[in-house]
């Protein structure tokens, strides 16, 4: 006898309603996106980024999409203080804390924007730029971590996503941002070297929490459109299977999963959404 299948309750996983999700970063490209879309799930969304003014215009944004409530925060991830504040904040006005969304990186963009950057090779880069990149990238992670666990022990849930990068599995491929006739651009050490250690701290985090109910991933993205040079465009499209970079809505799906108990069964692995760029 075959067993009934009830859509509506397998759809009902994804739904994350009265759930608090904090995504730091959250003014970026995709931790806008990210905060769209669980918030049209039904969380409650904070928007945790230095950028205070952009974390406000943020906030405003998806509470205009999507109806429901969301809080802007200025919070510098490296700095243990500020990630202490926001927590106490978030627990002050909404007392739980369901999600965190790892998300805030310094990471060089290619984009028109930034064109004429990027020009330092590893032999010159700074050991400022260096500590200050690790600072943010993983320094922050673990801050944010630390500071959400004993919430989330003490309720017995909780949910961690880490987002890495194709760069924290392979090596760049800085052929990609060379240009004929212009000086030599490198995507920088730290990127790779802090998205790497992001699946290090996923695993650690997996394991250390067994048995609390709290699950910890990584989510690994690959490069997403963002108005890059048609040259880079063609170039990056052409490493991946799918011929094409990512939408930010890709990224941001696969994120819902995660957060939600769609994935109830997984922790302490690695969601690669690359579009094949490591399957060659």
């Amino acid at each position: 006898m075959t067993e009934e299948f009830d859509r509506g309750a397998a759809l009902d996983k994804f739904d994350i309603a009265d759930r608090v999700a904090i995504v730091t970063g959250g003014a970026g490209l995709l931790g806008r996106s990210h905060a769209l879309t669980l918030a049209s799930a039904g969380a409650a969304v904070v928007i945790a980024d230095v950028r205070e003014q952009a974390a406000e215009e943020t906030a405003a944004d998806v509470r205009g999409a999507t109806g429901r409530e969301c809080l802007p925060l200025e919070v510098d991830v490296s700095d243990a203080g500020s990630v202490e504040t926001m927590v106490k904040q978030v627990l002050e006005r909404y007392g739980r804390i369901d999600i965190l969304v790892n998300n805030a990186a310094l990471d060089p963009k290619f984009d028109r924007e930034h064109a004429g950057r990027h020009s330092t090779s590893f032999e010159e880069f700074p050991l400022e730029a260096w500590q200050q990149a690790m600072d943010v990238n993983i320094t922050g992670m673990f801050l944010c971590a630390q500071a959400v666990a004993p919430t989330m022990v003490e309720a017995g849930q909780g949910v961690i996503v880490n987002v890495s990068s194709t760069y924290g599995i392979v090596g760049p491929d800085q052929r990609l941002y060379q240009r004929e006739g212009q000086p030599e651009r490198f995507k920088p050490v730290t990127y790779s070297v802090a998205k790497a250690a992001a699946l290090g701290l996923t695993r650690y985090l997996a394991t250390y929490f067994a048995g609390k109910g709290i699950r910890v991933n990584a989510l690994t993205p690959g490069g997403v459109f963002a108005d890059q040079d048609d040259e880079f465009v063609r170039r990056y499209s052409a490493k991946t299977v799918l011929g094409r970079m990512a939408e930010k809505e890709e990224i941001s799906s696969a994120l819902l999963f995660l957060v939600s108990d769609a994935s109830s069964y997984m922790t302490g692995a690695n969601l690669v959404v690359d579009g094949g760029w490591t399957a060659w």
